[in-house]
């Protein structure tokens, strides 16, 4: 068809009739050369569009905003574009800037505004400022190489034309969850490992096999937004360390791009999102360990490079003079209920689950979400309940670490809306306490192993707990049973760092020991750990390289190890397999038996859903120099019939000689587990009227 000519627009320019059909925008003005309009003020961030590049930017108290383009690898911007005053509705600054190659440039912002640091204004112009919504964020790519001293975060322009197909998401019952933790870096860092690409995501995708094989149906990633490992560099006794958790946000928006096997200019996430497919292939959910409580700017003396030059009043809480609220023991405290950051927060879990594809979220610090501007917690924090009632995280799952540094403890209490879950700390706790043989512990682990229904039953909230008796916060499981007190020294704060409320028993040598008695008992009581954490109701969840006895060598607070005291050494598999067979095992008979993970008839055979008891029988509690917890669990449901499972677990030094409940005449026990034995559980044997758990044991047992 014949293109009808396009008379000239007000000053001159003209619609290039040859441009595609939805090129439909044309320039207005032009700054520093280029070519610009008017953008599209409800996109956040620096956006990709035809023709050009759409750049949206927002301040409560800034004067001024400057778009600053960069080529690769430059600290002088190659153009300074000001938003014209008319470019402005409301607080939103934003601009198309047109014939830009995504490839050939970054960007950053200077901000000018009044600096009042008593009132938490402090705009400073001769600042870079990298975007609060940057996609993707420059100078990160190689771990552990400092930054050129003068170099500033700048930002890339994302394309996302990642093909999910039509894989859909596993969407697997809460009651179902098997939680694995793991660092990306640490979990196939060391040579051991095996893989083609240690420390990344690519390298996790390798062992994804060996993930399936062991049973687990969830990962949950240590902090992969970008973070600054070189944050608090610094070198001890020859050793470098690093922030090598993550647990400083440099930006919310972005992997981190020391992550991916390879470079991904404007392509940064893709290997993530390899990774997070496969995992849906193989029925594995992909949990994100996110921080919102605070950023890597830190305190007055902290650096300045996003969101201080943008609103610091706003997106921090200030004292009443200016100064910074610490409730997260780094520093600062994010704002998180002004409704600017608030509204951020919901913008990037959507864009991580709507461009990503993540299936949940575990919450640094959650009680910090919940604060109020003054710090204060609220009844009703508006960000909770926004999570907890949003659409697009209408499948999310969302669980909180339910307390904060500034003495904020929530277990129990998290607002929740039924739809948020906890890292239960109580159940750590007792059950440690219990395990290792404390006076007063036994009923205290007969509550966590039952779905801590006194802490979550009174409000009716169910699959609230996340069980845990280890995460990257602490000991692993093995150093739990090997050391009495922690070995932090490495860290170079004189072993001050880390918790000293640890719970943990070296079973009679401090750290390694040739003693094979000694180290048959340690085995024993992970087992034992283990095998409580799959029989108790609730979500569980365990640290990476438990299930073949990896060891931080006594390091509870290992944050800035980025070495073997973190890596797993995959060594330990080959020689602690007697261990992951267990695990394995453990795993898939908690699966097989539904009554062990929810309540599905409220009991069978005249017994209820959940019953106590001693040596002797039924028990209505525990006293203070009780050793002893039996758990019994009943149910059925169509297509399997009743069924019960009774879980006998031992605490003490000695032997007991213990009844077991009664069935009717139809039915029988056989033992299924049995801790007291090296290697992998035995085929089960038929037990009837009672039998004789071995000192610090569990015994579990199959009633059908």
């Amino acid at each position: 068809m014949r293109e009808k000519s396009v008379p000239p627009l007000k000053g001159g320019l003209t619609v290039d009739t040859t441009l595609p059909r939805t090129i439909h925008l044309v320039p207005l003005d032009t700054i520093d050369g280029f070519d610009v309009r008017p953008g599209f003020y409800d996109i956040n961030g620096a956006t990709a569009i035809p023709g050009g590049v759409n750049f949206t930017i927002y301040s409560h108290g800034a004067s001024s905003i400057e778009l600053l383009l960069f080529h690769r690898e430059e600290e002088e911007p190659f153009a300074v574009l000001p938003f014209p005053q008319r470019y402005r509705i409301g607080n939103v600054y934003s601009m198309i800037v047109f014939k830009l190659n995504i490839e050939e440039f970054e960007y950053a912002y200077r901000v000018d505004g009044p600096y009042e640091p008593e009132k938490g204004k402090i705009f400073d112009k001769s600042k870079f400022l990298l975007d609060p919504y940057a996609k993707a964020v420059t100078g990160q790519s190689e771990w552990g190489a400092a930054a050129p001293r003068g170099q500033h975060y700048k930002a890339r322009v994302v394309k996302d034309d990642f093909d999910w197909g039509d894989q859909a998401a596993p969407l697997i019952p809460m009651e179902d969850l098997v939680i694995y933790e793991l660092h990306v870096r640490g979990f196939t860092r060391d040579a051991s490992s095996g893989v083609k690409h240690p420390g990344t995501f690519a390298g996790l995708m390798e062992k994804l096999p060996y993930l399936k094989k062991l049973g687990v149906n969830a990962i949950e990633l240590m902090p992969i937004f970008e973070f600054d490992e070189m944050q608090d560099y610094r070198e001890v006794d020859g050793q470098k360390l690093y922030n090598y958790w993550g647990y400083s946000t440099v930006s919310f928006f972005a992997p981190n791009t020391s992550y991916a096997a390879e470079t991904e200019f404007n392509r940064e996430g893709t290997e993530l999102k390899k990774l997070i497919l496969d995992c849906h292939r193989q029925g594995i959910e992909v949990y994100l360990d996110v921080v919102f409580n605070h950023t890597a700017e830190g305190n007055e003396r902290g650096p300045f490079f996003s969101f201080k030059g943008f609103d610091n009043n706003i997106y921090y809480l200030l004292t009443p003079d200016g100064k910074y609220y610490n409730f997260s023991g780094c520093g600062n405290t994010l704002n998180c209920n002004h409704p600017i950051v608030h509204q951020m927060i919901m913008n990037c879990l959507r864009y991580w689950v709507t461009t990503y594809r993540v299936d949940g979220f575990r919450f640094d610090l959650a009680s910090i979400l919940g604060r109020n501007e003054d710090g204060s917690p609220m009844i009703k924090p508006p960000l909770l309940q926004a999570m907890a009632f949003d659409p697009i995280l209408g499948d999310v799952k969302l669980i909180a670490e339910a307390w904060d540094a500034g003495g904020l403890y929530q277990v129990g209490s998290f607002p929740s809306w039924n739809r948020w879950t906890e890292w239960n700390g109580r159940y750590r706790d007792d059950m440690r306490r219990y395990l290792k043989g404390d006076e007063g512990a036994a009923q205290g682990a007969a509550l966590r192993l039952t779905g801590s229904w006194d802490i979550y039953g009174q409000a009716g909230r169910k699959d609230a707990s996340v069980n845990f008796i280890t995460c990257h916060d602490g000991f692993t499981l093995w150093d739990l049973f090997s050391y009495n007190e922690k070995h932090n020294l490495k860290n170079g704060w004189n072993n001050t760092d880390g918790a000293n409320d640890n719970n943990s028993w070296n079973c009679g040598a401090e750290g390694r020991s040739g003693d094979p008695g000694i180290n048959a008992l340690r085995r024993r009581m992970c087992r034992n750990a283990f095998a409580l954490l799959m029989c108790s109701r609730g979500i569980p969840m365990f640290l990476a390289g438990d299930e073949f006895s990896n060891t931080q060598f006594g390091n509870n607070n290992a944050y800035c190890q980025d070495n073997i005291t973190s890596w797993l050494d995959w060594t330990l598999l080959e020689k602690n397999q007697d261990m992951f067979l267990f695990f394995q095992h453990m795993i898939r008979f908690r699966k097989a038996h539904r009554v062990l993970r929810t309540n599905i008839s409220d009991g069978c055979w005249g017994q209820p859903d959940v019953s106590f008891y001693g040596v002797n029988g039924p028990c209505g509690g525990y006293g203070p120099h009780e050793h002893y917890v039996g758990v019994l669990y009943t149910g059925g449901e169509r297509g399997v019939g009743p069924e019960a499972v009774y879980v006998a677990s031992n605490a003490w030094w000695e032997e007991l000689s213990v009844r077991l409940p009664d069935l009717p005449v139809s039915a029988g026990w056989t033992l299924a587990v049995d801790t007291w034995e090296e290697g992998a559980p035995s085929k089960g044997r038929h037990v009837s009227g009672g039998f004789t758990i071995r000192p610090r044991s569990v015994m579990v047992f199959v009633g059908r």
